[in-house]
């Protein structure tokens, strides 16, 4: 086994073609292209911990969550080839999966990834890979479809310009990018939320001194910051595009970038 590649039982027969720079283990099923990828959601808040998260979300986030998917389900079609960045455990693979012909999920923990081939279902069309979706070793506009949700674009940590520029740069022409982010509207929802999360030890205690005006900070060192609808333009802005800013159910807001 070459280093770095950790071997699950979901094919990825066509990663070679996919990859700029295709390693000589083309043939094995989950692929780590970057390792030592350090982070609060690769490091304790991943698999099973993350599950947790969103098992544990009040009524209210739970519809949030599920608008969310239903507006990025509107977008798709049977015969898209769709990548999502940070993939997680597979929660939004799984909805995906039925309405595409190729679903590509990535994210920096293996444990994650581990989790999400058994929770989006073991089919041939699902390929999970673990890489830095600010680094990304996938070829030029491969993608009809390059979705972030949930806060990614903040929640990564990662430089949000490289985000963009990657996601775009994989997207085929005529393809969609999608990023989303918390409305303003959502933000006693959203803490509501992170205090069970805190309550049950998935995340530290917050620390209401530091928390508010969007940015969630806890005393283990997390700190959960938005996007706003201004900031989407000017990251968009820097690669020459509009980008059509939509809010959903006053919970989300969506960056809808086309790709030219």
């Amino acid at each position: 086994m070459i280093p770095g590649v950790w071997s699950a039982t979901l094919p990825l027969p066509d990663y070679g073609r996919l990859a700029r720079h295709p390693p000589r283990s083309a043939s094995r099923d989950l692929l780590c292209i970057i390792r030592g990828m350090p982070g609060y959601y690769t490091e304790k808040l991943s698999s099973e911990r993350l599950r947790a998260c969103y098992e544990l979300a009040p009524p209210r986030t739970k519809v949030y969550l599920k608008a969310e998917i239903e507006f990025v389900i509107q977008k798709t079609s049977s015969s898209m080839t769709i990548l999502e960045l940070g993939c997680g455990y597979g929660r939004v693979l799984r909805q995906l999966l039925p309405r595409a012909r190729s679903v590509v999920g990535i994210d920096t923990s293996l444990r994650s990834l581990r989790m999400a081939a058994e929770f989006a279902g073991r089919k041939g069309s699902l390929h999970l890979v673990a890489m830095d979706a600010a680094r990304m070793g996938f070829r030029d506009r491969t993608f009809d479809l390059t979705v972030c949700i949930q806060n990614g674009i903040s929640a990564f940590g990662a430089d949000q310009s490289t985000l963009i520029t990657e996601a775009v740069r994989v997207t085929r022409s005529g393809g969609a990018v999608l990023f989303s982010t918390y409305s303003e509207r959502f933000w006693e929802e959203r803490l509501k939320w992170f205090e069970i999360q805190a309550e049950h030890g998935l995340i530290g205690e917050i620390d209401y001194h530091a928390t508010g005006n969007g940015v969630i900070v806890c005393k283990d060192g997390f700190r959960a910051t938005t996007m706003d609808a201004e900031g989407f333009r000017n990251l968009a802005a820097v690669l020459r595009l509009t980008p059509s800013i939509i809010e959903v159910d006053d919970s989300s807001l969506f960056c809808e970038i086309a790709v030219p």
